[in-house]
């Protein structure tokens, strides 16, 4: 041993400082940074994704962004200790699980925020600093990542990876994970309607169940098959006995009067047990029913059929119980969306073709948070045709193996079918989904068979059937035309194809691809054997097609229960905002000088916004970009333009401006009274925006098939730019899939432990912080309903250096000066800022609002003038109002009803806050007023006033058109 120290030497170790090896670590961080140029931060942004103009986008290809990434992650790997992981395991809180503790939950939400991708160089940053910072519990990056993994593999949405008939390969987030997270959250599972809905005669139709399509013409066996009465099931088509003893066959189950109920056929037992199914519809109550069909064959009470009724019998037990497996049996219905969008945040166009879909039994109020828009699949490839035969495979498979989850309402096992309600879309995307050879086409509508050559719609007759809908096309007669296309195609007739689709407008773009595969096919064949008969190679072909039908056929066409051509609803924004309004706008600016110009952004930039829901109005903006409005800048000039415009265009245009502000009007209408009046009044309006356009240029009624007709994208395009795009479909899905699965657990959802065969939720911990942080709220496109009384108020904010809130005596106040002063007593009081009216608004000083009196109990309009809250009780909060009444006849010029002051005075009531009913929008009388640009004020750039002045409207004399 010696002789080898002698010869050798010897090394000793104690083990490496920790802190020697840390300072070692920054010290060559420091160096690398220096030759990464790190502490640039014009380059560190280009490498992380947060610059770089559209001119330089495509400069470097996605694998120099790659590999620079990975470099700066490099730097960054031995920076986080993975040996404080141990320690996170053995002390995790279950109050923050899955996680191990609440900064691990904290760095995996802001990982998966929407509209916030974070690359893994940044990530590592995070954990540099968190470290360096002294953060407690900051786990390695490699640990983040593998609890990740684990949480998708257990509470994820699965990536389905699909190929279409064409080969194009692509990947689907899995729709039945998504709509069952609805079904086990708690949050939401009580907003999901499974029935139909008869509103009462006073109640408005304002959900997708009160319409007609749900109550009477959907295939019933695509509605909710069964009513749970906890004990027992209850199965439309089955004989079911009453409590009075009488019997009934449910086919469909409704909400009606607010409780569950089953329209029914009648069923009359006669003599020796014969039971006839009698032609009378009645309505039953759920609660009324007593026993079901294997109730009845228990007690031996089945009865035997007449002869006219044995149809019935053999439905009889329903089917769907045995696919049940015992648990209640629901329906969902998905809202399917595809559409093409590019991949870019610039101007680039990179086209990629996305699909996405709502859960239609949830209420509008929560399908218009982002939260509630599930992105399913893209692809650079694949069609949107394409991209439904995939997800309509998925959906038909919950027919037959309907999805299992735990009911949070019940705590029982629940399962739920998926079908699809509609595919809203672009109306060029409407066209291609339901087989439609386009707006060139003669017969340019996708709806019915209104068109006709270029000579037939200049006639006067041709022209005058455009105004009104032609037949409506029809799922069956497309898919007959298509099969003719396909026979043809099979005997090499291409020409005769071509002329079908012209006189009948059906050209689908799907089959289309093998129409013509079929044709150039039949072609090699005979090539290849020019002995062979013709009629031998259509055999031959027609029997491929016959093989091959589930192929070649789009599933639009072929789905259960859904038909492209009455379920693909017009859109409003394409067809009124970047149809009517659009070509309105252009012919309208486009006749302006300068000066007329300068005078309209003036006048739009004084209206009053109080009461719509629109966007602040930028109207220099609009004029300066006229040509290149969006949807939310033309929704405001719908509804503006009428009022400002009356001495800058045509008498015939006004009275087209005209026409367009009252359609737009119904159509935005949420909640509809009395259907057959507003259809009426729908049909008018838009009969008298058609009369209007013809006037102007009749060019447009023969061109325009959107005047025959009548955001999500940016989370897509975020997780494109962070995707390395070798497998663009893939990484967007499954980036996309983590979000959904983050937001699942942050708002309470339940999954299923695969270990224990249990469901569970995430720790109260991480439930609580979306409650507690309205800015995560809005993050992941989330908004808890505002539970806010009728009358509640809210103070007017202190000023600065001001402590207190200052108090007002009663008498000192606008009440001193209003008509019922005498109806309150003196006491001090506080200003409010604004106050909750029946409608839920919050109404503040200078809102138009309805109320009722307290004078006469009679409904009061006008002005708050001043909110008055008691320094006694905050309920009781004071509204004084400049009261305003309804002249007797509309306006002369704008037509419209208009309000004027009392006889000719102003008068002031007050009334309580909760009596206040809702405000409304409207607008000063300028022109009876004479107003004019005779204000000056400081012009503001960058938050701060300039010494340059600019010129607005100043009201005079108070009036307002409504």
């Amino acid at each position: 041993m010696w002789e080898r120290y002698d010869r050798d030497g010897a090394d000793f170790s104690a083990g490496s400082d920790p802190q020697l090896a840390l300072d070692n670590a920054r010290a060559r961080l420091a160096n690398q940074c220096d030759n990464f140029a790190f502490l640039d931060a014009a380059q560190v942004a280009e490498v992380l994704g947060f610059s770089g103009s559209p001119e330089d986008e495509h400069a470097s290809t996605a694998a120099d962004v790659v590999q620079e990434e990975e470099a700066l992650a490099a730097l960054l790997d031995d920076l986080a200790p993975e040996d404080r992981d141990k320690d996170l395991e053995k002390s995790a809180d279950p109050k923050w699980a899955p996680y191990s503790s609440k900064t691990e939950f904290l760095l995996d939400t802001i990982d998966n925020l929407p509209c916030m991708p974070i690359s893994d160089a940044l990530m590592k940053l995070f954990l540099l600093v968190s470290n360096e910072a002294g953060v407690r519990d900051v786990p390695s990056f490699y640990r983040l990542r593998k609890t990740q993994k684990e949480l998708c593999a257990c509470s994820g949405i699965p990536t389905v990876h699909c190929e279409s008939a064409r080969g194009n390969i692509f990947f689907v987030n899995d729709p039945r994970t998504l709509v069952a997270q609805d079904w086990t959250n708690l949050a939401i599972r009580p907003h999901i309607h499974v029935y139909p809905e008869i509103p009462d005669s006073s109640d408005p139709v304002s959900e997708v169940w009160h319409g007609e399509k749900w109550r009477e013409t959907m295939n019933l066996d695509a509605l909710s098959p069964m009513y749970n009465a906890h004990e027992k099931h209850y199965y439309v088509n089955k004989l079911t006995q009453l409590r009075n003893g009488e019997f009934i066959i449910p086919f469909r189950w409704v909400i009606y009067r607010k409780a569950v109920h089953a329209q029914s056929w009648a069923v009359a037992i006669g003599d020796n047990n014969v039971a006839t199914v009698l032609p009378v519809q009645i309505m039953v109550a759920a609660l009324d029913m007593d026993k079901n069909y294997f109730d009845l064959k228990a007690d031996g009470k089945l009865p035997v059929w007449h002869e006219s009724s044995l149809g019935y019998e053999t439905a009889m037990p329903n089917p769907l119980r045995v696919v049940a497996k015992g648990a209640p049996l629901y329906s969902s219905f998905v809202d399917y969306f595809g559409n093409d969008v590019s991949g870019n945040r610039s101007k680039s166009w990179n086209k990629h073709l996305n699909s996405y879909m709502t859960h239609r039994n949830l209420p509008r109020s929560l399908l218009q948070q982002e939260y509630h828009t599930h992105f399913i699949l893209t692809s650079t490839h694949a069609s949107v045709a394409e991209q439904f035969s995939g997800f309509k495979n998925i959906v038909e498979q919950t027919h037959e193996e309907p999805v299992r989850v735990r009911d949070p309402m019940t705590d029982e096992d629940a399962c739920f079918r998926l079908f699809v309600n509609t595919a809203p879309s672009d109306n060029p995307m409407q066209s291609e989904v339901s087989a439609h050879i386009g707006g060139a086409g003669n017969l340019f509508c996708c709806k019915c068979d209104a068109g006709g050559t270029g000579e037939e719609k200049e006639s006067a007759e041709g022209f005058e059937r455009l105004f009104k809908p032609g037949k409506s096309r029809t799922k069956e007669s497309i898919l007959d035309s298509l099969q003719t296309q396909f026979t043809l195609a099979c005997g090499g007739v291409a020409q005769r194809i071509k002329d079908i689709q012209t006189a009948t407008g059906m050209k689908d773009a799907y089959s289309q691809f093998w129409i013509d595969h079929l044709i150039e096919r039949g072609k090699a064949m005979k090539a290849e054997d020019p002995s062979r008969s013709s009629e031998d190679i259509q055999t031959e072909l027609c029997l491929w097609v016959t093989n091959h039908t589930a192929d070649i056929y789009s599933g639009f066409l072929t789905l259960k229960g859904f038909d492209p051509t009455s379920d693909t609803p017009i859109e409003i924004l394409h067809t009124i905002l970047l149809g009517l309004v659009k070509y309105g706008w252009h012919g309208t600016h486009t006749s302006w000088n300068t000066v007329q110009k300068d005078l309209h952004a003036r006048r739009l930039q004084a209206t009053n916004i109080d009461g719509l829901s629109i966007h602040p109005i930028r109207s220099s903006y609009i004029l300066q970009y006229a040509n290149s409005l969006i949807g939310r800048q033309l929704k405001t000039l719908a509804q503006m333009t009428f009022f400002h415009v009356h001495d800058l265009i045509s008498p015939l245009q006004f009275r087209m401006w005209h026409a367009i502000g009252e359609l737009s009007a119904l159509l935005w209408i949420p909640e509809i009274y009395e259907m057959n009046n507003y259809l009426d009044n729908v049909d008018i309006a838009v009969g008298n925006v058609l009369n209007t356009f013809a006037e102007i240029d009749p060019t447009k009624i023969l061109k325009k098939i959107k005047l025959h007709l009548q955001s999500f994208n940016a989370i897509f395009r975020f997780c494109s730019i962070f995707s390395n795009h070798q497998a663009p479909s893939r990484d967007i899905a499954i980036q996309i899939a983590e979000q959904e699965s983050m937001k699942h657990r942050l708002t309470g959802g339940l999954w299923l432990e695969q270990n224990s065969n249990t469901w569970t939720a995430a720790g109260w911990g991480v439930r609580d912080m979306l409650q507690k942080q309205p800015m995560l709220q809005r993050l992941i496109g989330w908004n808890f309903p505002a539970d806010r009384d009728v009358g509640s108020c809210k103070l007017e904010p202190l000023k600065k250096g001001i402590k207190e809130q200052p108090s007002f005596m009663l008498s000192t106040t606008a009440v001193a000066r209003c008509l019922n002063l005498t109806s309150y007593d003196e006491e001090d009081c506080f200003r409010g800022q604004w106050f909750v009216a029946q409608s839920k608004e919050e109404c503040s000083v200078g809102s138009w609002v309805f109320a009722s009196s307290s004078l006469d109990q009679n409904t009061a309009v006008g002005r708050v003038e001043e909110i008055i809250v008691s320094s006694v009780s905050a309920s009781r909060c004071l509204v004084v109002i400049d009261l305003f009444q309804l002249a007797a006849a509309r306006h002369e010029v704008f037509q419209m009803p208009f309000l004027q002051r009392r006889h000719g005075q102003r008068q002031r009531g007050a009334v309580f806050a909760k009596n206040v009913k809702f405000k409304f929008n409207a607008q000063h009388d300028c022109l009876r007023a004479g107003c004019q640009a005779t204000g000056k004020r400081p012009q503001i750039q960058e938050r701060l006033q300039t010494s340059i002045a600019e010129t607005f409207i100043e009201h005079r004399h108070d009036t307002a058109t409504d």
